[in-house]
């Protein structure tokens, strides 16, 4: 890696140079939802093959004096519903299809003519500006 050179633009580099059999941008839309079912699969089996996290989702309860706490103290009253760890093997896993879903993100940046490395700073700088107010 070229030391000026960043991990998202070292990483559009090399998928640049790999990306033969679906250089298509729709070969890349339709390769980066897969993977994005892929990560989700990998969770959900965490969960239901191996068992190493449980999931108990139920509606996220904000007490009625929310005036009386600041929006900070609402992650001490909101969950994500899971319980446990992933285990290595389950870890392993998730992490490889991740790395897959970069890639694939890559690729469309790509053929898309985008910098991942821009992207990133303008989704950062707006959750700076916006802070709280960026809910999603």
């Amino acid at each position: 890696m070229d030391t000026n050179e960043t991990k998202c633009q070292e990483l559009q580099k090399k998928v640049s140079g790999l990306l033969l059999r679906h250089k298509s941008v729709l070969d890349s839309v339709t390769k980066f939802q897969e993977s994005t079912a892929r990560v989700n699969r990998a969770a959900v089996k965490s969960a239901t093959n191996c068992g190493c996290i449980q999931i108990n989702a139920k509606k996220q309860t904000i007490p009625e004096k929310v005036s009386e706490s600041s929006i900070e103290d609402y992650h001490d009253f909101l969950s994500t519903h899971m319980q446990g760890e992933l285990c290595e093997n389950c870890k392993e896993v998730v992490v490889r299809e991740i790395g897959n879903h970069f890639f694939y993100l890559a690729a469309l940046a790509n053929s898309l003519d985008i910098s991942l490395e821009e992207a990133l700073e303008k989704e950062t700088d707006k959750i700076d500006t916006l802070g709280f107010f960026n809910l999603s």
